[in-house]
């Protein structure tokens, strides 16, 4: 007689082959970039905002006019991009990609349904679970295609504007025709699509290629003595449909490392180290046995340092260009439409346009005074102007004063501003235009 098996049993401790990691390290890092992705434009941190002109970068509000600072900080980006593409290869394919993680878990969703399907209705016949199976991938991926392209919309326009025109079911104006079609690729590109978009749609793909050198890190296969007992365990783990054997320079190859843990898993149980890894170049210089730590991050030539002091050199500007950022602009310009009026008093009157925009979040109230004219004065705006939260301010004031107290032709002086609450002074050098004859000229001239 059979002896039982006590259920009280311990069971065995799981065992975690070397190089079995990256599976779960991608699924993490997914995990929080798919969190990442939803944060993003809700709080402001990377958003532009088309309605309102208006671009955020980590809290802070730049207006369209701001371009310089807008333009550091796309500069940054691109170079971010192109510096990861060139060290890392296509590890942003692999781990970060939006289209990647959702494409992964369209058919994560598909083959779970399936399966499901096929155990709980085993008595209905293939084409039925077939079509059953359909029928619930469809009914989930539609909802999660409104989601995507909801949380993708709202990089451009405002989330809460964009909850309302999806409630309403609004497809008559321009916001809700985007998002409708938005959703309409979403949901063919889950579909459908899904890791064929990286292969024959994505640019970034092509341009990491590009970038790539023989110092750029890829998933590399290296079998010089012949080890490879031809499982085909890597092309069937690989979610690219690959073999990595090939070469490692595939387009599709997106340099997820699923190779990597599938010939661990295999050649492990056989005591065996797996034939493929990550590694600098065609060499198989194996990253992960580097000894210096700037090798291991990819610093492995002066190409790579100099990007990296580039970027160092975009970041402090864009610190330094957001730190000096006054969040009231104040511009005045002189209007030589006229060079200047004199009043029935034989005040000298020279017109100034100004330009002030709250930018912040709070009221605020400029005042004026003027410097190096003594005899001049301000009129129409002596008491200051007041803004509200983003509003944008257009007026016209005077500089006025006696033709006798002042030179003939040109005189020099300047416009002070001060900003309150927030504390920040400006001055504008101008010219006050005087009559150049002793007698006060008529009105108009």
């Amino acid at each position: 007689m059979a002896t039982l098996k006590s259920s009280n049993a311990t069971p065995a401790a799981r065992v975690i082959l070397p190089g079995t990691q990256y599976h779960r390290i991608r699924k993490t890092v997914q995990l929080i970039c798919f969190i990442a992705f939803i944060l993003l434009p809700l709080f402001n941190i990377i958003r532009f905002d088309i309605p309102h002109e208006r671009f955020y970068f980590f809290g802070t509000e730049l207006w369209i006019s701001e371009f310089s600072i807008i333009f550091l900080t796309m500069m940054f980006l691109m170079f971010s991009i192109a510096a990861v593409a060139m060290l890392y290869g296509r590890i942003y394919c692999g781990y970060l990609c939006p289209q990647m993680i959702f494409s992964e878990a369209a058919n994560s969703l598909e083959a779970a349904i399936k399966r499901m399907v096929n155990r709980r209705f085993s008595s209905l016949g293939a084409i039925e679970r077939r079509v059953m199976a359909v029928a619930l991938f469809s009914a989930v991926l539609l909802p999660a295609a409104v989601f995507v392209s909801f949380v993708f919309i709202s990089f451009f326009v405002q989330p809460v504007d964009l909850f309302h025109r999806l409630l309403s079911l609004d497809i008559r104006t321009s916001g809700g025709i985007l998002g409708a079609s938005v959703t309409l690729v979403t949901l063919l590109d889950f579909a459908f699509l899904r890791q064929r978009f990286c292969t024959g749609i994505c640019p970034y793909g092509y341009l990491q290629n590009m970038l790539a050198d023989s110092n750029t890190l890829l998933v590399h296969f290296h079998d010089d003595e012949g080890k490879c007992i031809h499982c085909d365990k890597c092309v069937r783990a690989c979610p690219m449909g690959i073999d990595i054997r090939e070469s490692s320079h595939q387009l599709e190859c997106t340099h997820c490392a699923e190779c990597i843990d599938a010939c661990s898993t295999i050649l492990g149980k056989l005591g065996r180290g797996s034939l493929i890894q990550y590694a600098w170049g065609d060499a198989g210089n194996n990253a992960v046995k580097e000894t210096a730590w700037y090798r291991r991050i990819g610093l492995r030539d002066g190409k790579r340092i100099f990007v990296l002091l580039l970027m160092v050199i975009y970041a402090s500007g864009l610190s330094i260009a957001i730190s000096l950022r006054q969040p009231v602009l104040v511009r005045i310009m002189p209007n030589r439409i006229t060079l200047y009026t004199m009043d029935a008093d034989g005040l000298v009157h020279n017109r100034f346009r100004l330009v002030a925009i709250n930018r912040g979040k709070t009221d605020a109230r400029v005042t004026f005074s003027l410097a190096d004219l003594p005899a001049a004065k301000i009129l129409g705006v002596e008491d200051g102007v007041k803004l509200k939260p983003e509003e944008t301010l257009q007026r016209e004031f005077d500089v006025a004063a006696a033709a006798s107290a002042v030179g003939p032709g040109v005189n020099h002086l300047r416009i002070l501003t001060q900003v309150t609450p927030a504390q920040t002074a400006g001055e504008f050098q101008e010219t006050f235009i005087a009559p150049m004859e002793s007698t006060p000229a008529p009105a108009g001239k």
